[in-house]
């Protein structure tokens, strides 16, 4: 099997861009690619799926702490693939603390053993690349870095150069260049990179690129360099222990299954796609809705908004008064529903823009307003103060916030959260709200780093079935 992470010296060095790249040049060969991601970024991810079809899997240390079951998820997603494509995140070494192998690219790349091919831009350096090379090389000797991709030459007497300082100072092989073009350049955003749905010729950009590196990268050395073998990945008994065990049949083997309706279109697009394998391992139908576009809610024992942009479409999503009116219609029913940032947004009383005040659903009473600054960005824990449709009281939940936006709310607020980086609380506050089984929080989780998590929803559903 070939599997290799593209991994970068710094952030904005070009991983995605290059990554992008690689993966439309190998499907151009007729390979099927499976994408990853190393860290919780939706957006990457996003542009992953665009290109191979194929769900892109986020790999992400701090919210999955057991590692067995990182690399269960991990070799599940290959199955019937030709190659596994990771993109790292950051620079290398980059993690959450001072561990250089903590949810860093190099962390996962070990943990995996994966091959690592390095991003250095080369745009103003020469025989100095060597040195950053050999750095990041001779830092962690288990890591396997088989080549380098020069991003952002100037031209090929540079890329000449730069290749030959790096073979002469390492033993480490250039696999080629990235030449310096706008046409497949992308543009960056606060999330990192603009959401893929509103880049309308990323489909062009990217065979532009793929097209490029089968010129300027040894694509087929790459390749033999990337082979992996491996034993038998018995993910199956590693996921196993996620599974409803017998004591569990009564809350959703019924004649029917559950149904959980999910907020996808522009304005709600953030989500793990390993929560809605596990919600689909429950026996759970998943059925797509758009707040934007839909009348009403479809039928569902459970409802799912997931982040994104609402504050983008706030006036549109105002103006669908009777989506507004289900939605608040099943949360009076008593209908569970979860909403991770944009969908605490959407699920309390109104959105401020720059452009004013929209009515928003009335789940949860109060204002969402935009803030010129992150709000929060990064790791922490959420320790719950009461049960929840996904915990009970005291029990502790991991995942990420990134928000350039604040609720303002009389409600009491569900948890406490706590941002803890090496041994030392950095931060902590409030958060979380819940009224009847609607819940809400800036978070974002992964179902699979506790099993209690799929089994209060589901719980939560079984009693809303038998309450209608």
């Amino acid at each position: 099997m070939k599997e290799f992470l593209i991994a970068g010296v710094t952030s904005g060095v070009g991983k995605t861009t290059i990554s992008l790249g690689l993966m439309q040049a190998l499907i151009n060969r007729g390979l099927i690619v499976q994408p990853y991601k190393v860290g919780p970024d939706y957006v990457d991810t996003a542009f992953h799926t665009k290109i191979t079809q194929r769900s892109s899997v986020n790999l992400d240390q701090f919210m999955l702490q057991d590692i067995e079951v990182l690399r269960a998820l991990y070799a599940r997603a290959l199955v019937g693939t030709d190659i596994a494509m990771v993109e790292g995140v950051m620079g290398l070494y980059d993690g959450y603390g001072l561990d250089k192998l903590y949810c860093s690219s190099a962390g996962i790349a070990v943990h995996l053993d994966l091959p690592v091919v390095l991003v250095v831009d080369g745009a103003a350096t020469s025989t100095s690349a060597a040195a950053i090379v050999k750095g990041f090389v001779d830092l962690e000797p288990r890591l396997n870095v088989i080549g380098v991709i020069l991003n952002r030459v100037n031209s090929t007497s540079h890329f000449e150069l730069l290749k030959r300082a790096i073979e002469h100072y390492t033993n480490i092989t250039v696999f080629g260049y990235v030449p310096k073009n706008e046409a497949y350049h992308l543009s960056s955003r606060k999330l990192g990179l603009v959401p893929e749905n509103e880049i309308t010729n990323l489909l062009e950009q990217v065979q532009i690129l793929a097209e490029v590196l089968e010129d300027t990268v040894d694509i087929n050395m790459l390749l033999d360099c990337s082979e992996v073998a491996r034993e038998h990945r018995s993910w199956q008994s590693i996921l196993a222990k996620f599974q409803p065990d017998e004591s569990e049949e009564v809350h959703f083997n019924l004649d029917a299954p559950y149904r959980l309706a999910y907020a996808k279109d522009p304005a709600f697009q953030f989500y793990y796609q390993d929560n809605f394998s596990l919600l689909k391992d429950w026996g759970v139908e998943l059925i797509p809705f758009s707040p934007l576009n839909d009348s009403a809610l479809p039928e569902a024992e459970a409802f799912y908004f997931g982040g994104g942009y609402p504050e983008l479409h706030a006036e549109a999503l105002a103006s669908n008064q009777s989506m507004r009116q289900s939605v608040l219609y099943a949360h009076q029913s008593g209908a569970p529903i979860y909403g991770e940032t944009g969908g605490l947004m959407y699920l309390g009383q109104t959105l401020e823009t720059e452009v004013g005040v929209h009515p928003m659903v009335g789940v949860f009473p109060g204002v969402s307003y935009q803030t010129p600054r992150l709000r929060r960005f990064g790791y922490c824990e959420m320790t719950l103060k009461e049960d929840t449709v996904l915990g009970m009281k005291g029990d502790i939940l991991r995942g990420h916030e990134f928000h350039y936006s604040d609720f303002d709310t009389t409600l009491p607020t569900v948890a406490d959260f706590q941002k803890i980086r090496d041994g030392k609380c950095l931060k902590d506050w409030t958060g979380g709200y819940q009224v009847r089984r609607s819940f809400a929080s800036y978070m974002y989780l992964h179902f699979y780093q506790n099993r209690n998590i799929i089994r209060h929803l589901i719980r939560a559903m079984s009693d809303y079935r038998r309450s209608k």
